[in-house]
């Protein structure tokens, strides 16, 4: 019977380990790969507000995004 106790706790144990490791801790990480030049990105949105797919204030808001973003 002592080894079915144990046999019990140690799966509790492993059980309530494998649980903790699921709560995340609440870290939001975002990550942003691009291949496309800091330039380029520029460039295409001033095209696009030129050819009027976004506006102006998308356009300043967008713009200020590409130029804050490290390279």
């Amino acid at each position: 019977m002592t080894m079915i106790r144990m046999l019990a706790a140690a799966l509790l144990a492993a059980a309530s380990l494998a649980l903790a490791g699921c709560s995340g801790g609440g870290a939001d990480v975002q990550q942003y790969v691009s291949t496309v030049s800091q330039g380029q990105e520029l460039t295409d949105l001033k095209r696009a507000l030129d050819e009027g797919a976004i506006n102006q204030s998308e356009y300043d808001r967008l713009r200020q995004k590409v130029l804050s973003r490290r390279n």
